[in-house]
């Protein structure tokens, strides 16, 4: 089971590869299982070099054969694969210049099936759902003139679907009886109804993991289409609460989730925010207890402060050493861009010696002083505020440092 830490590199490398495009089929994806003997996958890649050799494009054909004498001498070295098996992924990109990328993943879980695929980018499903998210909670917002359906997932929020209405308003025009009105107005009602309980009942039921399901909207309308059995009586089973929200849109997603907060508050994204308002109101009372910016942060924990430590998702920065071969300056600089590093000294490219993520050099810090360690999502809106206001680094303390 993976930590905080090592789900939040995972994931982001996982997005790294999913951003790499290929200009043709030349990126090679290679799964290969703990228990498949080295000597097949050899045996493998010699067929696949041999039979890429007919590739018409003589650029194409250069760099897929490049990129399998590639994944063959990394593969000398190995006498078995590890205990969780091995991904290879490598090809060439082109960013102004054609460049060879070669990454080896070692999976979280065991990965059970041998798979090699040429495409225009890399093959990352079955990486990907050995991180899903087991906690999936769906979201109903309903009124009569808006519905839109969403997933809370970990600590993600999707909207899946937005619907709006023709029913009418509740004043008649055009002389109608107010009566007659009245009846088409329900009757509009009812299919509009019919209409977005469908719609929500395939998604929920689409899911899987699906815990419960959060229902709201403003008024009594979303009490009256619950009542009604509009929902399939499998979702409906699954209804854990019907809030009062004041929207019916994608904003109200948010807010239906802080409203069923004291409903599920095992839930991480209800964790962070509980943790991030306790932040705000000890930065409110000027109490000396909470501090943000990634150099307060640092000194904190290198004396051993930090009660709790508060980190951004969206934090993308590494801090890396380099070396400039031109005016032989060496140095740490931290940086988001690490690919597009230069010297600051003369300006030229530089040679990146050691790379850290900046995530992973505060939660080992954090471990070494025994604090705790959250990784807050921009989902909520103090996960927003953390980011932007607070640059993404910020602590509880538990002694006001002097």
């Amino acid at each position: 089971m993976l930590d905080k830490t090592q789900k939040y590199l995972f994931q982001k490398k996982l997005e790294e590869l999913k951003k790499i495009k290929g200009q043709h089929t030349e990126l090679i994806s290679l799964y290969i299982p703990p228990n498949r003997q080295i000597s097949d996958v050899m045996a493998y890649l010699r067929d696949e070099y041999s039979q890429s050799s007919n590739i018409k494009s003589k650029q194409t054909r250069k760099n897929v054969l490049a990129a399998i004498e590639s994944i063959m001498s990394r593969l000398r070295y190995l006498k078995r694969p590890p205990p969780n098996g091995i991904v290879f992924f490598v090809g060439t990109i082109y960013n102004g210049q054609p460049k060879m990328i070669a990454e080896v993943v070692e999976p979280p879980i065991p990965i059970n099936t041998y798979l090699y695929r040429c495409d225009s980018e890399f093959y990352l499903k079955p990486l990907e759902e050995m991180i899903e998210d087991t906690d999936v909670y769906g979201l109903l917002l309903i009124d009569r003139r808006e519905c839109t359906v969403g997933f809370l997932i970990g600590k993600r929020i999707e909207m899946a679907a937005y619907m709006t209405s023709r029913v009418p308003g509740k004043h008649g025009r055009g002389g109608q009886s107010q009566r007659r009105f009245e009846r088409l107005t329900e009757i509009a009602a009812h299919e509009w109804f019919v209409k977005a309980g469908e719609k929500a009942s395939k998604l929920f039921l689409e899911k899987k993991h699906l815990k419960g399901v959060l229902v709201g909207g403003p008024g009594p309308t979303k009490r009256e289409f619950v009542n009604a059995n509009y929902l399939d009586y499998r979702i409906k089973n699954k209804i854990i609460g019907i809030y009062d929200t004041g929207y019916t849109d994608e904003y109200g997603l948010r807010e239906l989730v802080n409203a069923a907060s004291d409903d599920i508050e095992e839930l991480e994204i209800i964790r962070d925010k509980k943790l991030m308002k306790r932040f705000l109101n000890e930065i409110r009372k000027d109490s000396g207890l909470a501090i943000y910016g990634e150099e307060e942060v640092r000194k904190a924990l290198e004396a051993g402060a930090v009660d709790t430590l508060l980190i951004s998702d969206a934090l993308n920065k590494y801090k890396v050493k380099i070396k400039c071969s031109n005016c032989g300056y060496e140095g740490e600089l931290v940086t988001a861009k690490p690919e597009d590093i230069k010297c600051p000294k003369c300006g030229m490219p530089a040679e990146i010696i050691e790379k850290i993520d900046v995530v992973e050099e505060f939660a080992s810090m954090a471990e070494q002083t025994s604090a705790n360690f959250e990784i807050i999502t921009r989902e909520s809106e103090e996960g927003e505020i953390l980011y932007r206001a607070f640059g993404g680094v910020a602590a509880l303390l538990r002694y006001k440092m002097g």
